[in-house]
Order: C-alpha cells, then structure tokens, then sequence
C-alpha cells in the first residue's frame, strides 16, 4: 500500500467530520431528531409533515454548501467512471437498503454510532461489509 501524498489531505477530512458532527449535534438539539439524510428526504416528501420547513433548510444546506466552498477555493474535479445504467441500479440499490435497514450511512452511522446504539452499530458493519465485498467482487473477481 502506497499514500498519495499529493492528495492527501487529513486536515481538511478532519474539518469536514467536525463540520458534519457540529451540524447533526445541532440539528439533534434543535430538533430533537436525528439528522438521518434519507428520514428527512423521506420526510420531504410528505408536505404537511412536522418539521419540514427544517428538513428542507438542513436538505438545502447540503447542496448549497459545497457551492459556497467552490467560490472560495478550487474543488477537485469529479469523475464518474461507470454508465448510466449501472448508476441507476446502484441508485436503487442505494434507496432499497435505506428503507429494508430502517436508515441510511448519516443516521446509523454518524448518529446512532456515536450514541452507542447497537442498531446502528449493527447496521453500519452490515453495510461496510457489503461495501467492501461489493468493491473486491467488482474489481478482483469481475475485473471492472
């Protein structure tokens, strides 16, 4: 194993985690619920549920926020290197996980691990597992 030095950048991955804890500790004791990005798109959904004006601002702020930070510094360039059709099953994939384990990576994994809650712990090993093998398979064993 070799490190990129080039684009090795813990200082600002470091920044980044602290700016997601701060959000969700924030929204947590704002609201009173945990920021899981999936339960708020899910909630969005539903107009004249409880809360969905916060929903939307914390949603908006996740797009706008990058945005922002592309005004005051040069963001990498992002590359897809997979075909439409694999992004949409993968996409789908995605959103049938979330719903069948109750929550997606930001609710288990950021929220419920940091609270100890075994669920979340379950499931966030379940899914970096699945990630991992799903990485390995693809690109050991089918070579894409």
């Amino acid at each position: 194993m070799s490190i990129d030095w080039i684009n090795f950048t813990p200082w600002t991955s470091l920044c980044g985690g602290a700016l997601i804890g701060m959000a969700v500790s924030l929204f947590v004791l704002v609201n009173g619920r945990i920021a899981g990005i999936s339960g708020l798109l899910g909630g969005m959904m539903q107009f004249a549920s409880e809360g969905w004006s916060e929903k939307a601002l914390f949603l908006l702020g996740l797009v706008i926020s990058p945005l922002l930070w592309g005004v005051l510094t040069v963001l990498p360039k992002i590359e897809i290197n997979a075909e439409w059709p694999a992004l949409v099953i993968a996409g789908l994939l995605v959103g049938v996980g979330t719903r069948y384990g109750s929550g997606c990576t930001s609710g288990h994994g950021v929220c419920g691990v940091s609270r100890l809650s075994p669920r979340s712990i379950v499931a966030t090993a379940c899914f970096m597992t699945t990630g991992f093998a799903t990485v390995y398979f693809s690109r050991h064993v089918l070579g894409v």
